[in-house]
């Protein structure tokens, strides 16, 4: 459990050496919801006040994304960087360097959605969910990261350079926008509603809305639970055998 340990403080301090990644995963995140409350929220339910309420879980599901994708452009620098040469030579498991990696993206995470929650509650956002609720939307929260962590991990294995690991950052990124996140699917074009309620982004967003603001969840929690765990039981064995793959 050493070495866990060891090579998740290291994934820390590289996030802490570069402050522009840092920045975004942060700011980011805050500044757009501020840009949607502010800017559109009036055009869309006729007032800001009413439409934080809506949003700030769906920039909650955003903020995971910006952080998670972090994860890609960190894995892929190990792989082409020389450094995982040295780890071999020290018996270090190839499962301690990408857990390393996906347990300091659950770290960027917890500080951006705590800084995203905090500005949200300043602007009017008034969850009504009690221990429970707040505890079943946290979970969600981290699956959901914990999942999208281990693909972006996936993603950097794949990628050749860190500039095409940032092809997955689009990826993440986009997925939100053709959801629930920012507006509901029924005021989207006929032809985008089949994706937009049958991605995996939109029923984790219905969920942890729900859960936030004390509402009947449906089926969405248990769709957003099969999701995450589809997508960490491809992710987890896909990076075992890419990582073989690439230090053979």
């Amino acid at each position: 459990m050493g070495e866990y340990a060891v090579l998740t403080g290291r994934a820390i301090r590289l996030t802490r050496r570069s402050p522009d990644a840092l920045l975004m995963a942060l700011v980011l995140p805050v500044l757009l919801m501020l840009v949607f409350v502010y800017f559109f929220g009036g055009a869309i339910q006729g007032t800001s006040d009413a439409y934080v309420t809506y949003v700030a879980p769906g920039v909650l599901i955003l903020c995971a994304g910006y952080g998670a994708s972090m994860t890609a452009t960190t894995v892929c620098d190990d792989m082409t960087g020389g450094i995982i040469d040295r780890f071999r030579s020290m018996n270090t498991p190839g499962t301690a360097v990408l857990t390393g990696h996906v347990l300091a993206s659950v770290v960027r995470n917890l500080v951006s959605t705590v800084i995203v929650l905090a500005v949200a509650l300043a602007i009017g956002f008034r969850p009504g969910a009690g221990a429970g609720g707040w505890l079943a939307a946290g979970g969600i929260l981290l699956l959901y990261l914990c999942a999208l962590s281990w693909l972006g991990a996936a993603a950097g294995l794949l990628a050749k350079s860190p500039e095409a690991a940032g092809g997955f950052t689009f990826f993440v990124l986009f997925l939100p926008y053709p959801s629930s996140a920012f507006v509901p699917v029924e005021t989207m074009p006929d032809w985008l509603h089949g994706f937009a309620r049958n991605q995996p982004v939109t029923p984790v967003i219905e969920s942890v809305r729900a859960l936030l603001l004390d509402r009947p969840y449906g089926d969405a929690l248990w769709t957003a639970l099969l999701w995450c765990l589809g997508v960490l039981a491809v992710a987890l064995p896909l990076c075992a055998w890419l990582f073989r793959r690439r230090v053979a």
